[in-house]
């Protein structure tokens, strides 16, 4: 396979993967707005500062209210991390891999994009945006699925897993950093129920509700959750399963003359206590994190996509 169609394949992944954590990024304050007391002032602008958006942002914006953050989220052109740019990039990864590809993931890929650009002022309003990002949500799920079931266990299979993993992984430490912003920001007194709230809404906007509950078999707390979502060896979005899937496929994949064997990026080490999520300590915890998985990237990048 040459190393322009794996890079393409890697990153076709990368950014599928985005769109959908991005959705699901939102839909975690969205749900918040729901469901946390009035008294709790919810801070959008967090999403612009856990995305590393906060310069580009205010180029185009000088308000940090919901509607300029969502909208610098979900639709602005100018944000290339934003969900409709990640899109684009997809269709256009996919376009130029598509001999390796189902044909019908070109289909379902153009399609979502269609449906995000026709619906995306749904998203940017309060009233349309729980369904909208839903919708988001099951088209990237449905393209997953396409190819989970279709593709041949072959290289590019293996791109396609080290780009979902490193994306997934990355972005599941940003669902954490989110919940972690809005307890520290908020000067509610009753900590207890506000945790429990805001931990609930982060497990179900990432689907791992129902699995924390069966594998944690106690009652939601951040510390549990934290735990859960970092190191859980059998739920898939977990950050410690993701690494290992990171790891089994670079052992996979043609090494000659690289320097690589297998990439085995690793959890920075700390004990995840009781109240430690609550500490400016657990977002720089997790911004080491964040820095682990961009290395993990740079060296995927020099071993398999050199270009000559």
């Amino acid at each position: 396979m040459l190393s322009r169609v794996a890079e393409r394949i890697y990153w076709a992944a990368r950014y599928l993967e985005r769109v959908e954590n991005t959705a699901r990024l939102v839909s975690v304050y969205d749900n918040l707005l729901f469901d946390l007391p009035r008294s709790v002032n919810i801070g959008w602008f967090n999403l612009v500062i856990i995305n590393s958006g906060t310069e580009l942002f205010f180029e185009r914006y000088k308000v940090q209210d919901e509607r300029n953050v969502v909208k610098f989220t979900l639709a602005d052109d100018t944000n290339p991390s934003s969900m409709l740019s990640s899109l684009t990039m997809l269709r256009e990864n996919i376009r130029t891999a598509r001999d390796v590809l189902p044909a019908e993931a070109w289909e379902l890929v153009n399609e979502l994009l269609l449906f995000a650009r026709n619906d995306i002022q749904q998203g940017i309003n309060r009233n349309g945006r729980h369904a909208f990002l839903n919708g988001i949500i099951e088209g990237c799920q449905g393209i997953n699925g396409l190819l989970l079931g279709t593709m041949s266990r072959d290289a590019a299979w293996h791109f396609m897993r080290l780009g979902c993993n490193l994306e997934r992984a990355d972005m599941t430490t940003r669902l954490l950093d989110a919940g972690a912003a809005v307890l520290q920001l908020s000067e509610d007194n009753d900590t207890t129920n506000l945790s429990q709230i805001v931990w609930g809404n982060v497990l179900r906007s990432g689907s791992a509700y129902m699995a924390y509950r069966r594998t944690m078999r106690t009652a939601v707390n951040g510390s549990d959750v934290a735990r859960f979502l970092l190191s859980d060896e059998h739920f898939p979005r977990s950050v410690g399963f993701c690494l290992d899937q990171i790891s089994s496929a670079t052992a996979r994949l043609p090494t000659a003359g690289k320097r690589y064997a297998s990439i085995k990026p690793q959890l920075p080490k700390h004990d995840i206590r009781d109240g430690f999520c609550l500490s400016p300590d657990f977002r720089d915890y997790l911004n080491d994190q964040q820095l682990v998985l961009a290395e993990a990237h740079n060296h995927i990048a020099s071993n398999w996509f050199a270009h000559d």
